[in-house]
C-alpha cells in the first residue's frame, strides 16, 4: 500500500502479476473519492460495496437495524468489478428472521434470501458464495 493511504479505507490485492491498489474514502459532506478523485455519481450513499464479496453486505445490515418484516432501500457506492470504478448500486433488503433477509439488486437481476451469522455477515448468498466456518 502506498505511503499515507489510510489503511482502513483502502483495499490492495492482485490480480495475475499485476497489484492493485485503491483507496477509498467517504467524506464529512457523504461524497465518495476512489484514488483521491471524487466521484460524484455517488455522492450520498452510505455504504460502499464491493462486488467482489458478500462481506460488504454486513454494512447496510448493521446500519438499518431491520425487524423482521421491515423492507428498506440501501443504495450503496459499488465497486464495479473488472472494471474497477464506482457507480449506484439500488438494492433492498427486507428482513424475514433472526438469520435471513430477503436481498434484491434489480441491476444483476439478483433476488434471494441470503442467511447471515448473529453478527450480520452473510454465510450463504445463494448462487454466489457460501461459508461454512460462521455456521
Amino acid at each position: 500500500m502506498p505511503d499515507g493511504w489510510p489503511a482502513p479505507r483502502a483495499w490492495w490485492g492482485f490480480s495475475a502479476a499485476i497489484t492493485l491498489n485503491y483507496w477509498f474514502e467517504r467524506l464529512d459532506d457523504g461524497g465518495w473519492t476512489l484514488n483521491g478523485k471524487e466521484q460524484a455519481q455517488v455522492a450520498g450513499l452510505a455504504d460502499l460495496d464491493l462486488g467482489f464479496t458478500p462481506a460488504t453486505n454486513l454494512l447496510p445490515i448493521r446500519r438499518l437495524g431491520l425487524r423482521p418484516g421491515i423492507q428498506m432501500p440501501a443504495p450503496a457506492a459499488y465497486l464495479a468489478f473488472p472494471e474497477l470504478r464506482l457507480e449506484r448500486l439500488d438494492q433492498t433488503y427486507r428482513r424475514l428472521d433472526d438469520t435471513r433477509y430477503a436481498y434484491a439488486a434489480p441491476a444483476f437481476g439478483y433476488d434471494e434470501v441470503i442467511e447471515v451469522a448473529p453478527s450480520g455477515f452473510v454465510v450463504d448468498y445463494p448462487g454466489l458464495w457460501t461459508t461454512t466456518a460462521l455456521r
